[in-house]
């Protein structure tokens, strides 16, 4: 690796504990190019230089970490999560807190907003009525969370994954971009949280959606995220993991469990996090 990539890796993982292994060049280059241009310099090489000449927890450094931490994402990734999540946990969950009628989500490293704008279209259309229904949506990057606050999508990202009845029902066309309706952005609160520093107070979570988000993060600190799900999810709670994701050989005090055509993870009874 290049002396200036190697330098980036560093500075990502102190920042984010995000693992850049060895032949990522390319994508470190691909993720910095347009900060290259922002900032006017002639290449990656030159912008580390300027990173260097400046305090390490300045504003450039921050916005070279978020470059790094922006992840993919679309409306519904998957499918199948979803399709759980509507046929058969939030059935399950809404029996289960009949009596006080509250279900708290959250989306973690929630990007542009499709993630927890798909849960609350999902929650719309299976939770009752008369519900406190509330979505947490963090990202360690600022500049994606205003985008996902603003809730304005274009054309090529409502064809990513979002089907059209729900299109219509949720969204209002303006121009040439679609803007969510109020009633599903007031579900959900957006904040900028950095996964791999201690975290903020939550209310017990209900939903954890971690997907694709801890396959950048090296063992101990998946061992330490575990942790901290554990302390935050309730005793019946779920979590989602990307497909790739697991908690086995790495914390047994969660256990996964099949629902229709997804593994999602529970707190294991009787078990504590050694």
């Amino acid at each position: 690796m290049t002396p200036e990539c190697d330098y980036i890796r560093t500075l990502v993982r102190s920042r984010s504990a995000m693992v850049l292994d060895d032949g990522k060049e390319y994508l470190i280059q691909a993720r910095l190019a347009p900060l290259v241009r922002q900032e006017g310099v002639a290449s990656l090489e030159h912008l580390v230089a300027r990173l260097q000449q400046q305090r390490p927890d300045g504003p450039l450094h921050s916005r070279v970490v978020e470059a790094m931490t922006i992840n993919e994402t679309s409306f519904f990734r998957d499918v199948n999560p979803y399709e759980a999540l509507r046929k058969l946990v939030l059935p399950e969950l809404i029996q289960a807190r009949a009596a006080h009628r509250v279900l708290n989500v959250w989306s973690a490293a929630c990007s542009t907003g499709q993630e927890p704008y798909s849960l609350a279209m999902t929650l719309r259309e299976t939770v009752p009525e008369g519900w406190k229904v509330r979505i947490h949506a963090t990202d360690l990057s600022s500049a994606v969370l205003e985008r996902a606050k603003r809730g304005r999508f274009t054309q090529l990202e409502i064809n990513r994954g979002l089907p059209a009845p729900m299109l219509v029902k949720h969204f209002v066309q303006e121009g040439i971009e679609w803007q969510v309706r109020p009633e599903l952005r007031s579900l959900i609160d957006f904040r900028q949280m950095n996964l791999s520093e201690p975290w903020p107070a939550f209310p017990p979570m209900d939903i954890v959606f971690m997907r694709n988000v801890l396959i950048y993060f090296d063992i101990a600190t998946k061992k330490r995220m575990f942790g901290r799900l554990r302390e935050v999810l309730r005793p019946d709670g779920y979590l989602f993991l990307g497909a790739a994701e697991t908690t086995l050989n790495i914390d047994d005090s969660f256990e996964g469990t099949e629902r229709g055509k997804t593994i999602c993870y529970r707190r294991a009874p009787g078990k504590e996090r050694q």
